[in-house]
């Protein structure tokens, strides 16, 4: 099953915001939020207050997201990067 990802406004203007430092970092984000839809909990994911919500650390960035399994969708609510 894949699931559709769906990004948060906010999440992408701050991404976007990071493109002007760091555009393999970012790439490697992207490559990780869109294995998400074939795997949104993968092995590298920990629970972020419940199953559903989770948090992903991709280099320096961190990426917290929502799944909906009975819509099979992923949200993107959250992209930070790490000092």
């Amino acid at each position: 099953m894949t699931y559709t990802i769906h990004w948060d406004d906010h999440a992408l203007d701050v991404a976007a915001r990071y493109l002007g430092e760091d555009q393999q970092g970012l790439m490697q984000l992207f490559e990780a939020v869109d294995g998400l839809a074939d795997d949104p909990r993968p092995p590298d994911s920990r629970d972020f207050g419940s199953r559903d919500r989770r948090r992903l650390h991709v280099g320096r960035y961190r990426v917290l997201y929502q799944v909906q399994d009975d819509l099979d969708t992923v949200t993107i609510a959250h992209v930070g990067r790490v000092p």
